[in-house]
């Protein structure tokens, strides 16, 4: 199992008390978002397309702080930009912890050994590196546009786990994915011994330089029926195994965007952190004030029909998993066979 039992138990009991209250929409992961300046410039990315004085503001932590009592999910993951740039990331960090929030904070571990040498964090089961990996080292530098991040990325993993941190790592698979490729990078990092995998298809932002590289909704089912098809069972995923499922094709869900919600130097970004259709002022002006219903695919909306990112996909596997019987029993079932 890729997720610690203690944490799967704040998350399904923060489902259960959202049911009992009768809430329908509900965050689950507040992804805090304090810097878009970033030391690499993936191909696939448009974050660092921002001007240069936009890159050059960030959150207090303070505001970021609020953010997340304002929100109240129980997971908060912190990608970017690059978090480790952000200079009171460990302050950040620390103060979450000790709110008993669960941190995830997404790098690309350029900076991280650096930071574990100078003792900025301190390890905890709240929190864990997730790491961004997009395949074995000639794929990965290859989609981060620079040569010898792999082995940077690979040994400051190795630095974190020799210190007792929890790490992770975070994929996204394009239509240059190599399907067994991808499946000798899940054994690699098994040998790591990394905690979990996460695994997604890449969203096609409108600022990222290439846009020819990006899977619509069927190749992206093919692709990850080959990959996940036959799943070893010692890969272990940080995700739902319903959401695997989902991108093999074998279910049917419906985005919830707002299970996700991004907070950034600009407010509440609406309605998800893909597409930016405008900010609230407030999580409670995001939640009550947008027009959920012009997003996901069943709204016709042409930017959300071949999308299936796990912001706005893998909160819909957790309700399903949490909110049902049938959903703990599949859930629990693929959990203990390895089988998807």
């Amino acid at each position: 199992m890729g997720v610690p039992i203690s944490q799967a138990w704040t998350v399904a009991w923060h489902v259960v008390k959202q049911r009992v209250a009768g809430r329908q929409r509900y965050p689950l992961v507040l992804m805090l978002e304090p810097l878009l300046r970033c030391n690499l410039a993936c191909a696939g990315c448009g974050k660092i397309q921002y001007p240069a004085h936009v890159l050059r503001r960030a959150l207090t932590v303070e505001q970021c702080l609020a953010a997340v009592e304002e929100c109240g999910a129980p997971i908060v993951s912190i990608p970017g930009g690059e978090p480790l740039l952000y200079p009171h990331i460990g302050e950040l960090v620390a103060a979450l912890t000790r709110r008993g929030k669960y941190v995830y904070l997404c790098t690309n571990a350029l900076l991280l050994k650096e930071k574990l040498e100078t003792g900025v964090f301190t390890p905890s089961k709240r929190l864990s590196f997730s790491v961004h990996l997009d395949g074995l080292r000639d794929d990965h530098d290859a989609s981060v546009c620079r040569d010898g991040v792999y082995d940077i990325a690979v040994e400051a993993i190795r630095e974190a786990l020799r210190q007792g941190f929890r790490v992770t790592t975070n994929t996204t698979l394009f239509n240059t994915s190599e399907p067994m490729r991808v499946r000798d990078f899940f054994d690699a990092m098994m040998d790591l011994d990394v905690e979990g995998m996460m695994v997604s298809p890449g969203y096609n932002y409108a600022k990222a330089p290439d846009q020819d590289s990006f899977l619509e909704r069927e190749r992206t089912q093919e692709l990850f029926s080959v990959v996940l098809g036959g799943k070893k069972k010692r890969w272990r995923f940080n995700q739902s195994p319903l959401f695997l499922q989902f991108l093999m094709g074998k279910r049917a869900f419906d985005c919830t965007p707002w299970g996700n919600p991004l907070y950034t130097i600009f407010g509440w970004q609406r309605p998800c952190y893909l597409l930016q259709e405008g900010y609230a002022p407030t999580f409670r002006a995001l939640m009550d004030e947008t027009d959920w219903e012009a997003f996901g695919r069943a709204s016709g909306n042409p930017q959300c029909q071949h999308c299936m990112v796990h912001c706005g996909f893998e909160p819909t596997a957790v309700h399903a998993t949490f909110a049902t019987w049938r959903g703990l029993r599949d859930a629990a079932v693929a959990t203990a066979t390895g089988r998807l």
